[in-house]
């Protein structure tokens, strides 16, 4: 299991490190009092989604909430960002190292 906190404006742990070929599951979990999502298009569509919900690339998550995913990731280096306006430009993006 990798938790990854979602914080105003912060992921946590960043950069996300996972193995490739590995299955894993990620735990989303918004620490803050407001709305954020996990968007990673590239790195969703080069993984196989084992179970979970993955909306157009992006993972939202409730003020408050967690959500679960279980994929077998792909190698390579992805971005990944908040898709909320402006959250990205307050600094809530980070990058995913899949080896």
């Amino acid at each position: 299991i990798v938790a990854i906190e979602m914080q105003s404006y912060s992921y946590n742990p960043s950069p996300i490190h996972l193995e490739a070929g590995q299955p894993v599951m990620l735990q989303f979990v918004n620490r803050s009092s407001g709305g954020h999502n996990f968007t990673a298009r590239e790195f969703f569509a080069a993984s196989r989604i084992l179970a979970g919900k993955v909306r157009d690339g992006e993972v939202e998550v409730a003020p408050g909430g967690a959500r679960t995913l279980r994929l077998i990731p792909a190698a390579g280096i992805y971005k990944v960002h908040c898709g909320h306006p402006f959250h990205s430009m307050l600094g809530m993006k980070s990058t995913i190292v899949v080896r």
